[in-house]
């Protein structure tokens, strides 16, 4: 087994602005041809932590190793990354093949070089037919791929993406999005990206780290992060879930946790569960039953539908416990009739696999 090669290493990263500590003490570590999302609401330091590694901030205290280097005080020119910005940054006057050529020639490169590159890269995004066009001849799609194929064409080890995508309407940010893996995965690239949209997050990214006022709250990849995630704000921040709150205890040597809405649910005696622990079950892990029997590992419960929203290939429910809980249920829409079962005031039966539980800390 090869150990792990990291091209980016942040340690002990802090940077204040006047009253604020916008990077709080954050350590990770971001392995080569790696895609790698950093995930949080507005104004929890992602981008920060971005502009520090490509040299635009300077950091109050911690350090920056890029391939092994100590960059923590190199000036951002001579660091061995470039920067995709949400905003484009095209030079408006300059045509498309001049865009992507600029830094190309003001690293005195070879024009035979220059042109080779510069036709791979055309050819890479599927933009060759608009060399001679302007910036403001573009759309959003076609100028975001623009600046990504100026910001590669350096050959880069690694590539910062901030937020690249939001101006775009939804059908073209998903379509870049998967341009954006394939570009990755063919040029073998490390790509850092920050986002706040979580589907994006999911989609793209091999390893997800989630901010939240300054700090990590956690990292790790895509699905585990989704399936398994540690602390009660990853689970809540990346998608919905059900939290089940109550308190571990033993009886006659079984783990057990006591919940107000399901009662008591048995536990292997094996896991650990911090003390302010509470449970949580996605939405789409629960199964409308069609029959009352029991079922090994299922846990089963009963209420009333009191909300739901269409979504064409999904519906998302919410239904009301006995003890006025809610419960929130995706099904799949996969055969007409059941839509009728769905309505508001209809009484349901719902189950999910005990396995399907995350134990989450606070």
């Amino acid at each position: 087994m090869t150990d792990k090669k990291f091209c980016i290493e942040l340690k002990n990263l802090t940077k204040r602005f006047e009253n604020t500590v916008a990077v709080d003490d954050v350590s990770f570590n971001v392995e080569e041809n790696e895609f790698f999302t950093i995930l949080g609401p507005s104004g929890c330091g992602k981008s920060t932590v971005l502009r520090l590694i490509a040299g635009l901030e300077v950091q109050d205290q911690g350090e920056i190793i890029i391939n092994g280097i100590d960059c923590s005080k190199m000036p951002a020119n001579e660091r061995p990354v470039n920067m995709v910005f949400q905003s484009y940054a095209l030079f408006p006057h300059l045509n498309i093949k001049d865009n992507i050529e600029f830094g190309l020639k003001i690293k005195k490169i070879d024009e035979k070089e220059i042109k080779k590159r510069v036709d791979e890269i055309l050819d890479l995004i599927k933009m060759r037919s608009y060399i001679n066009k302007y910036p403001s001849e573009l759309s959003g799609g076609q100028r975001q791929r623009v600046a990504l194929a100026r910001a590669i064409v350096n050959n880069p080890k690694i590539v910062l993406l901030d937020e690249p995508l939001s101006a775009l309407d939804a059908n073209l940010r998903i379509e870049m999005q998967r341009e954006l893996v394939n570009i990755q995965r063919n040029l073998e690239m490390t790509f850092m990206l920050v986002t706040h949209d979580q589907d994006e997050a999911l989609s793209i990214s091999s390893k997800i780290a989630i901010m939240e006022s300054g700090k990590v709250i956690e990292t790790n990849t895509a699905t585990n992060m989704y399936e398994y995630p540690s602390k009660k704000y990853s689970a809540e921040f990346l998608g919905r879930i059900n939290i089940i709150d109550g308190y571990v205890t033993n009886i006659s040597d079984q783990k057990i946790f006591k919940s107000e809405i399901f009662g008591e649910i048995n536990l292997e005696n094996d896991l650990h569960i911090p003390q302010d622990a509470v449970l949580g079950i996605r939405p789409e892990k629960i199964i409308i039953e069609r029959s009352s029997k029991n079922l090994d590992n299922r846990i089963k419960t009963k209420g009333t539908v009191i909300d739901w929203t269409y979504y064409g290939d999904m519906s998302y429910i919410t239904i009301e416990l006995d003890n006025k809980k809610k419960i929130y249920i995706h099904v799949q829409n996969i055969h007409r009739n059941t839509l009728q079962e769905l309505k508001i005031g209809k009484t349901l039966r719902a189950s999910f696999d005990i396995n399907d539980l995350i134990i989450l800390e606070k």
